[in-house]
């Protein structure tokens, strides 16, 4: 079956780019995939059937007259990315950031960087990688493993070639300005600036002009239950990211939360992070010391590694402004005993969690 799904491939003219990373590369995936639309047809992996039966899949539902493919590669050991990029053979290859989601399996961040540079073992003659330079882990391994491949770097260090200036946002959206032309993006957080970076560069290498990339990206619908902003019948907004979590993405949304203007009192609903290893109980309580009452009201955990987060917030909040429970039903209870029509509930948990079920509970 591999061999039919590599020759399938190799029939095809579409251009590939392949898209990984720890953390946001399901929603630069589907920002790559609304800017290319302003130009090409464009086929997509669909959800988050980024595995190693999903990308044959989604290669194999690719039709004949494709001019784009925007693959997503996940992983969960060294070695499936290599797999998958073979399959794939990208043209433009994207990796949005290195985080510690496969600490379990892998062991390291060095691991997982070396893993994620994989994507580059399919390329087709003249694949160019698109990267985080923020990311240290990155930068040196591109270094020492592409020395003949073309790189591209996105990132807040002037050296890289794609740089945000002014960002801002509302409660509609974010808003950047790169190279004397203005971007905005339909979603929440100022960490999805990097994501709509990495997806800029995949559009200028395939001859997206600037307004056109604009336009694509103001209208990019992102695959559900990524800071998805819902509205309760009763007033209050629910913005709904349960569909994973990890340290830096917990950070992300936390910032997210704090910076959001026009609601009343905020409500931080967060759950386990899952396979994060032997640190793991530490990296909840390093969130839970990073919560702020005066930005953040009311703090509730779901879970058992969740409950660290509420150990450390109880330390800086007022009581009753911090719950821990076992079970999102009684986290529910608790939320719908203090919310009002103007607050924000923020809802953020490993997959595992299944915490969209209270985003549905509370709606």
């Amino acid at each position: 079956m591999g061999v039919q799904r590599h020759g399938y491939r190799s029939e095809l003219p579409a251009k590939v780019i392949g898209v990984t990373g720890s953390n946001g590369k399901t929603t630069t995936k589907d920002m790559i995939e609304s800017i290319l639309g302003t130009m090409y047809k464009v086929h997509k992996t669909k959800g988050n059937l980024n595995s190693q039966i999903g990308v044959p899949l989604t290669l194999l539902d690719m039709e004949p007259d494709t001019d784009v493919a925007v693959i997503e590669m996940g992983m969960s050991e060294r070695g499936q990315i290599g797999r998958l990029s073979r399959l794939a053979q990208p043209d433009i290859a994207v990796i949005t950031m290195i985080g510690v989601s496969h600490l379990s399996t892998l062991g390291s961040r060095e691991a997982i960087a070396e893993a994620k540079l994989e994507i580059a073992d399919g390329f087709r003659e003249g694949g160019v990688l698109v990267y985080n330079g923020d990311e240290r882990l990155l930068v040196e391994g591109a270094s020492n493993r592409l020395p003949l491949l073309r790189t591209v770097r996105f990132g807040t260090d002037a050296s890289h070639d794609l740089v945000p200036g002014e960002v801002g946002d509302d409660p509609g959206g974010t808003w950047f300005k790169l190279d004397n032309a203005s971007y905005r993006i339909p979603l929440l957080g100022r960490h999805n600036v990097n994501n709509a970076l990495a997806a800029i560069a995949a559009a200028r290498l395939l001859g997206i002009p600037k307004k056109l990339i604009a336009a694509g990206l103001q209208v990019a619908k992102v695959t559900g239950m990524r800071m998805e902003v819902l509205h309760s019948s009763l007033g209050y907004t629910i913005i709904n990211d349960a569909w994973n979590a990890s340290p830096v993405s917990m950070k992300a949304a936390i910032e997210t939360l704090e910076q959001l203007g026009g609601c009343g009192n905020k409500i931080m609903a967060a759950g386990d992070m899952l396979e994060l290893g032997d640190r793991a109980a530490e990296f909840h309580r390093e969130i839970g010391r990073m919560l702020n009452p005066e930005r953040i009201q009311y703090v509730v955990t779901i879970g058992e590694l969740g409950g660290e987060i509420a150990k450390e917030a109880a330390k800086v909040y007022p009581p009753g402004h911090v719950a821990a429970f076992r079970s999102r039903e009684e986290a529910v209870r608790w939320i719908r005993e203090i919310v009002k029509p103007s607050d924000a509930v923020l809802l953020k948990a490993s997959r595992g969690m299944g915490l969209e079920k209270a985003a549905d509970a509370l709606m």
